[in-house]
This record gives structure tokens, C-alpha cells and sequence, in this order.
């Protein structure tokens, strides 16, 4: 669940797409040593990477790359084969229009480990990837751990869609509403304040350097 920002602040100009996907496991291998802890977090950095730097890609072809991207990076995994078949089968069953989201969900799991939380907020948001409220309503109402599958399934629709495609009333009561977009609207632009230039930014530096930031201060 804390890996999506490094899809938004990281991409491919820099960084490759590989190095990306490994920052993502490598921060969950701090507290999640298992591959199957870490493997899944690199997949959803690099689902969330691909939809928010890309406007021209659908949900679908970022899970497909996906996969592509982690088969080669994890291929001595034991457990890689365990977890892309389990997202084939989320991919399959969001296609299938006689299943109800519930029967679905169960056969993929109960989001308690981080495998099965990207495989229910894969299928989530392939079944409803245009609307950001089905989605997100299918992701939490199981009897599993759905604050993690609803967050996980937030992170890769929201990212998607983008801010206008999430509906109003979500955000009319949201906390921290103007600190949330602005830390997000920094990520994604990122600075370019850089050791090796000359460039300087006294907003940025006193927000995320000095951590003296004042809302007087104005761009």
C-alpha cells in the first residue's frame, strides 16, 4: 500500500523502467522480506508509473507490461510463476460477465498478503477502469483485508483517471485535501534542484529540505 508514490515521483527519463520497479521492492523488502511481499510492490509501481506518465495507455496494457517487466526481473523466483498466474486469473475473471464481483474477489484471495491485494485491485480496476466509484466499491465490500485492497485499487483507477475522473464526493470531506494534491502535484512534476546545478527553488527547498514552509511563501 506505500509504494504507489514512486510510480508518480519516479519516471523513464532518468530512471528505466527496471530501476523504477526496484525501488518499489526494495522499500517493501524493508518490512517484508518475502518475495511475494516485495515482487508484488515493484508490479504496482510499475502499473502506477506507466498510467500516470502516459496518457495514451489503458490499465490493461500497463498490467500486461507489467508482467513482462517482472518475469524478467524476478526470473529465478521461486514463487514468480505463483504470482503471475494469479494475476492472469484476475485478468480472466474481470472479463467474465456472468461472475459477480464478490464470487470473483473470493477466488483470488482475501487481500491479507500483498499478492492477493494486487490481484483483487487488478481485477477492481480492469472490471470498472473508467469508473473510479465502482471500482472502488467492489475493491473494499469482501470480507477480507479491504482497506488495503480498496487503497491499492484507489492508487492504480486515481492514477488513471487523474483527480477530475474521481467523483466529488469523495473529495468534499477529504482531510488534508489541499496538502494531499499539492504533495502529489509535487511528486509528479518533481524539482530540479540538483547537486550539480546551479538552479534553486526557495519554496521547494524550505517544504521538503528545511521543512520551514510557510503558505506566504508563493511561487
Amino acid at each position: 500500500m506505500r509504494v504507489a508514490p514512486i510510480g508518480l515521483y519516479f519516471e523513464n527519463k532518468r530512471y528505466s523502467a527496471d530501476e523504477i520497479d526496484m525501488i518499489g521492492a526494495e522499500t517493501a523488502a524493508l518490512t517484508h522480506g518475502h518475495s511475494l511481499g516485495y515482487i508484488p510492490a515493484a508490479g504496482l509501481v510499475h502499473i502506477i508509473q506507466l498510467v500516470s506518465h502516459n496518457g495514451d495507455i489503458t490499465i490493461l496494457e500497463a498490467v500486461e507490461d507489467m508482467k513482462k517487466a517482472i518475469a524478467r526481473q524476478f526470473a529465478n523466483d521461486k514463487h514468480l510463476q505463483e504470482f503471475l498466474n494469479l494475476i492472469d486469473n484476475a485478468i480472466e475473471l474481470s472479463k467474465d460477465e456472468h461472475i459477480d464481483d464478490l464470487k470473483a474477489i473470493r477466488k483470488l484471495g482475501q487481500g491479507w498478503v500483498a499478492e492477493e491485494t494486487l490481484a483483487i485491485a487488478i481485477y477492481c480496476s480492469l472490471r470498472y477502469s473508467d469508473d473510479f466509484d465502482k471500482a472502488l466499491i467492489a475493491s473494499v465490500n469482501h470480507s477480507g483485508d479491504s482497506d488495503s485492497t480498496g487503497a491499492v485499487t484507489g492508487n492504480i483507477v486515481g492514477a488513471y483517471l487523474g483527480l477530475k475522473g474521481i467523483p466529488q464526493k469523495y473529495l468534499d470531506n477529504l482531510e488534508l485535501r489541499e496538502v494531499i494534491c499539492e504533495i502529489a502535484d509535487d511528486l509528479y512534476n518533481d524539482c530540479k534542484i540538483t547537486e550539480y546545478g546551479s538552479y534553486h527553488d526557495e519554496i521547494w527547498e524550505q517544504k521538503y529540505i528545511y521543512n520551514a514552509y510557510s503558505p506566504t511563501l508563493k511561487y
